[in-house]
């Protein structure tokens, strides 16, 4: 009696680390993307401050330029951080990666303006998106490696989901601080130093983050693969040799889900305020309320992919993105209240979710433990570069020339590009035993044609 009685609180103490993990690990991920999603919100205001010009629209193709550079590092960031994770763990990349978002943060908090130093102040600024690039191209494959494998099989989707969680969140949290910060300063003030604010407060919080992941606990997938002898050997080359198929089903289901992602939420404020005709306070309110609501929807969306399998979610997004972009956007631009606006922003959130809350499992799920972390950060880095981190200046291009619609009829193309994926795709989920899925740690039998096949 005793001896279960042990057992089961021994039990229940590896689940309650477990927690934390997840919790220390999202937490993290939280600050990582409020750094990366401040540039965005407060583009409007610090875009004069680095890019004079009398033509608002050009001043923001200029920082959505340096916004799309720091997109085309992540690449660089998802080869070697996720080298480093899947030979040093899932803890030491994490670590490393926020160490250089928090640099530079407070690099963009500190630069002087163009009036003062001329054209070192885009130039420090594109600077500071390199280091930026660079951690969140390592971020992403290091955190839905370590939340994907700290999850018990069952719940995988739901645990995994808080990724896209915290990254709402962190993203939420930057449009909070723009609207506290626009209640309490005039315009002036936000466009001459006000805009700092938010990226010194993002690398305080960085510097505080990297204390609490040194103390998190490793993976035991990880654990596993270093006890086994099996010492990973994680390289691009041995990615493209032995896993090309994977890559490319993971660059094919994420182009279309992160164009949309991008253009529904970081491009949306924009849109508001530049096409819809909102002030830049009500935008900002239709945006984080909208947000919100989308965050809430992630925990749901994992947990139902747990019961029914990830394909019909991503499946369900494809098909309702092609269909209904068009006709938000389309509706977006002579919309006559904050609310009816607030209600077609949401419905495309709701669309992107079946993407969104499941990605990153579906990802981890197609790689085996020596090489996860970079096969989920590279490919997925790649087509976010050309996709994702392009959406605002494609958008903005269009509108510049006077064919706004075009984006729309883009995203909606791309999306069905995806769909087509997620048609010849396999289920990645696994049953019971693990079938189906690389996410079982190197004494699980599965192979490289369960995952795909």
């Amino acid at each position: 009696m005793e001896t279960h009685l042990r057992d089961a609180s021994s039990v229940r103490s590896r689940q309650a680390s477990h927690l934390r993990s997840i919790f220390g690990g999202s937490l993290g991920n939280l600050v990582e993307w409020y750094d990366w999603y401040v540039y965005s919100a407060f583009t409007l205001y610090f875009a004069p401050v680095f890019f004079p010009s009398d033509d608002s629209t050009a001043q923001l193709l200029n920082a959505a330029a340096i916004f799309a550079v720091g997109f085309l590092m992540r690449p660089l960031g998802a080869w070697v951080m996720g080298i480093y994770a899947d030979r040093h763990g899932r803890k030491a990349g994490l670590t490393v990666s926020v160490a250089l978002m928090g640099g530079g943060s407070l690099l963009v908090a500190i630069i002087p303006a163009y009036a003062s130093i001329g054209a070192w102040a885009p130039f420090l600024l594109l600077v500071a998106r390199l280091l930026q690039g660079l951690s969140v191209g390592g971020e992403y494959g290091a955190s839905a490696t370590y939340l994907s494998e700290m999850a018990q099989r069952n719940h995988r989707g739901f645990f995994s989901s808080f990724q896209y969680v915290t990254l709402i969140a962190g993203q939420l949290l930057a449009v909070c601080v723009l609207l506290v910060l626009q209640s309490a300063l005039s315009v002036p003030a936000l466009e001459n130093w006000g805009w700092r604010i938010p990226f010194a407060i993002g690398g305080v919080l960085a510097v505080s983050v990297f204390f609490l992941r040194r103390g998190l606990q490793e993976t035991p997938d990880f654990q596993e693969e270093i006890a086994g002898g099996r010492h990973p050997a994680s390289s691009g080359l041995e990615l493209m040799r032995h896993h090309p198929r994977q890559v490319g089903v993971v660059i094919g289901l994420t182009a279309g889900g992160t164009l949309a992602f991008y253009a529904y939420s970081t491009y949306m404020q924009k849109f508001l305020v530049n096409s819809a005709g909102f002030g830049r306070e009500t935008a900002t309110g239709i945006m984080a309320a909208a947000l919100f609501v989308f965050m809430l929807l992630q925990p749901a969306a994992g947990w139902l992919s747990d019961r029914v399998g990830r394909r019909p979610l991503l499946i369900g997004f494809g098909v309702a993105g092609m269909f209904c972009t068009v006709p938000i956007f389309t509706a977006l631009e002579t919309v006559t209240t904050s609310f009816q606006a607030f209600l077609l922003v949401l419905g495309a959130l709701v669309i992107v979710t079946g993407y969104t809350a499941i990605n990153a499992v579906v990802k981890a799920e197609l790689f085996p433990t020596n090489i996860r972390a970079l096969g989920v950060a590279l490919p997925y880095a790649i087509a976010n570069a050309l996709f994702g981190g392009s959406a605002e200046y494609v958008a903005l291009s269009f509108k510049k020339y006077g064919y706004e619609n075009g984006f729309y009829w883009y995203i909606s193309a791309m999306i069905a590009l995806s769909l087509i994926v997620y048609l010849s795709m396999s289920e990645t989920r696994g049953s019971t035993t693990g079938k189906g899925s690389m996410l079982h740690g190197p004494s699980n039998p599965a192979t490289q044609a369960d995952a795909i096949s």
